[in-house]
């Protein structure tokens, strides 16, 4: 299984025949006779939502790496091998946000794909957890330029923009929990 659409074999190096198999094209392999999966990468992430004020106030980050410098997400990434879901969101919220949740407070929000970048198919668990939940203030880290709880009504005045599939699950992250 690769990432990206394949071209040669990972196991021979030999370059990849298209064929169709199972109603799908696919990439072979001839001297190996294997089918070379391209599957998308699972990624998890989430919003913490903090009700203290007014309106309800969701955790992004400023993203500080490409792809989608400047745009805002909600807090994720890719998730590392043998590592659950929750534990992963958990994870990237910590190194990106420095805020802490324990994957056992976290509530599914949802599943969504990216719109495919350079072939690289991504598929993210998307999961919501209340501030009164999380430990710490937030401060980029790892790949943000900035982390910081927005309000819907402040996010649309403020003229920022968010990366693709990532300001539906703010807007739902703020409306679920109330």
């Amino acid at each position: 299984m690769v990432s990206r659409p394949p071209t040669f074999c990972p196991d021979c190096g030999t370059r990849l025949e298209s064929i169709r198999f199972d109603g799908r094209e696919r990439m072979r392999c001839p001297p190996c006779d294997a089918i070379v999966w391209h599957n998308p990468v699972p990624c998890a992430g989430v919003a913490v939502v903090d009700r203290s004020g007014p309106e309800p106030a969701v955790l992004c980050v400023e993203r500080g790496v490409p792809p989608g410098v400047g745009e805002w997400t909600i807090p994720g990434g890719h998730m590392e091998i043998g590592e659950e879901p929750p534990a992963a969101a958990a994870r990237e919220l910590r190194e990106e946000t420095g805020v802490a949740v324990d994957p056992a407070a976290l509530e599914i929000l949802s599943a969504s794909t990216m719109p495919p970048r350079e072939g690289k198919h991504v598929v993210t668990v998307h999961y919501v957890a209340d501030r009164a939940d999380a430990a710490g203030d937030p401060e980029a880290g790892s790949d943000a330029a900035d982390a910081r709880f927005w309000t819907p009504s402040a996010f649309d005045a403020s003229g920022e923009t968010f990366r693709p599939v990532h300001e539906a699950r703010f807007r739902e992250a703020a409306a679920v929990l109330e």
